[in-house]
């Protein structure tokens, strides 16, 4: 259970730290939002996938990837407009 939790904090960071290399600007944000942020937009993503798809764990790995990067750049326009 520790290592699922741990695998979803590091996927966060990585989908996050993604999503604020593709967003222009500077964003205030530091380690542990940029990692909320990942988790938050793999949620978004993962749920699109899951419907475009017919279901979770359906279709290449490589689309649940594009879809929680996309969800955290989306979130993180959304955080930057309503600053």
């Amino acid at each position: 259970m520790i290592v699922q939790i741990i695998g979803w904090a590091l996927f966060g960071l990585i989908c996050g730290a993604l999503a604020r290399l593709l967003v222009p600007g500077r964003q205030n944000l530091g380690c542990i939002t940029t990692s909320l942020l990942g988790i938050a937009g793999s949620l978004v993503g993962g749920s699109v996938a899951a419907l475009v798809l017919d279901g979770p764990g359906s279709g290449i790995a490589w689309g649940g990837w594009i879809l929680s990067i996309l969800g955290a750049v989306l979130l993180l326009v959304a955080v930057g407009r309503s600053r």
